[in-house]
């Protein structure tokens, strides 16, 4: 059945930031642009060009001091979730527009930043594999899915599912008939050639060669997650 036009647009920000990963942006992008009476706004701090983590030029429509009220936030991730976890006018930005919109969708480690704004206290919660294990800092409940969602939250686990979160979203939005003709219109049938998509197929060399490529990033990320969760007062008790 047709969906009936709304009389005011579905207004869809997605943040960008110096260091994200780009796919983790991109990928939602492609299906939330297409959602019926939707317009969608590429935020940043300010409209400066960024770079992305491996140097992507990206160009922001809009800052964060002319952002209107969304109804949906994408937040992506990236290693450069590491610095905005301690970076109060990101986290005020988020805090503030995550407060009454309609659906937050979080994609890999943008579940740590909404987590530095105490959004994912009692939670459930799924990120990147290389992260999980930090969710339950932020007073989250950890969920080994690929996406999971908890009332106005979908999160997603690695870059991939982005995609299958962003879809999960159109469906909550807008149906699933219109999902399902975003996700024709993308052919998005997944037939990887390898089964190494995550640590429980990955062989044992390839996960210890991943884990060794992420290790500084993970434990930089794990002592800044530490020091947000103590001043939050979500670390867990031992």
């Amino acid at each position: 059945m047709a969906m009936k036009p709304r009389s005011n647009p579905l207004l869809i920000g997605g943040l960008i930031f110096s260091g994200v990963d780009q796919a983790d942006f991109t990928g939602p992008f492609e299906v939330l642009t297409r959602l019926p009476d939707a317009e969608f706004l590429v935020i940043a701090s300010d409209r400066s060009p960024i770079r992305d983590a491996k140097g992507l030029i990206l160009t922001p429509q809009i800052g964060f001091a002319d952002t209107p009220k969304l109804d949906v936030l994408l937040v992506p991730g990236g290693s450069g979730v590491n610095a905005l976890m301690e970076d109060e006018a990101t986290l005020s930005f988020v805090r503030e527009q995550v407060a009454g919109a309609k659906l937050v969708l979080s994609v890999c480690t943008g579940a740590l930043l909404l987590g530095a704004t105490g959004f994912l206290q009692g939670r459930k919660t799924t990120t990147h594999w290389a992260s999980h294990h930090l969710l339950p800092l932020f007073g989250a409940t950890p969920v080994n899915e690929r996406v999971v969602v908890d009332g106005n939250l979908v999160s997603t686990a690695g870059v991939t599912s982005g995609i299958d979160g962003a879809l999960c979203a159109a469906a909550i939005l807008c149906g699933e008939h219109a999902a399902k003709e975003i996700q024709l219109y993308l052919e998005y049938s997944p037939a990887p050639p390898f089964h190494s998509g995550s640590p429980a197929t990955a062989p044992t060399e390839v996960l210890e060669a991943v884990k060794a490529s992420l290790q500084a990033v993970t434990e930089e990320r794990a002592a800044i997650s530490c020091r947000v969760a103590s001043r939050l007062g979500t670390t867990p008790k031992k």
